[in-house]
């Protein structure tokens, strides 16, 4: 059985049953595209060791998640910041305090927006250790730090990308 799998800026290669993989570029994203729930389970464990992967069931499934997702660049909003030395966001004149994980989480994503943080990434850079269970403490935080974004009236929104992780856009 053959595989295939994208990986971003525009690379393909092929992947095969025993593992080996044509082009050794290292992915900033792999996706992969199996139609069965068995092909899809073998995939993830050929891209276990990829910093981010995505496996759909079709093409077009890769499509709608590409057109989703934005290229990393940018930088945030004008008037937007977090005040690490006081603990603070603040969007122009306006600031509210953030917990310390709140903090941490922020910096990341207000540091490279459009990139899409998988959930394992955020959580060794965040928490400080390898993501285990359904996420539930990153989608708590995404929710307490989505509030204050909305409470300054900040042009600013964190993403949640299905199966994938977290995005911060401008």
């Amino acid at each position: 059985m053959t595989y295939r799998i994208y990986r971003q800026p525009s690379i393909a290669a092929s992947l095969s049953e025993g593992g080996g993989m044509t082009d050794s570029a290292v992915p900033s994203l792999a996706i992969g595209i199996a139609s069965s729930p068995d092909g899809r389970r073998r995939l993830a464990q050929l891209l276990g060791g990829s910093e981010a992967f995505l496996i759909v069931s079709t093409p077009d499934q890769a499509r709608q998640f590409l057109d989703v997702v934005a290229p990393p660049g940018g930088s945030p909003p004008e008037g937007l910041r977090v005040d690490s030395d006081r603990r603070v966001l603040c969007w122009h004149d306006r600031e509210v305090a953030l917990t310390p994980l709140e903090h941490d989480f922020l910096r990341c994503l207000v540091a490279a927006p459009g990139r899409v943080w998988t959930y394992e990434k955020l959580h060794l850079e965040v928490w400080g250790n390898e993501h285990v269970g359904r996420g539930s403490d990153i989608h708590s935080t995404v929710r307490r730090v989505r509030a204050k974004l909305a409470r300054l009236g900040a042009a600013a929104t964190i993403h949640a990308i299905r199966g994938v992780g977290i995005r911060f856009t401008a």
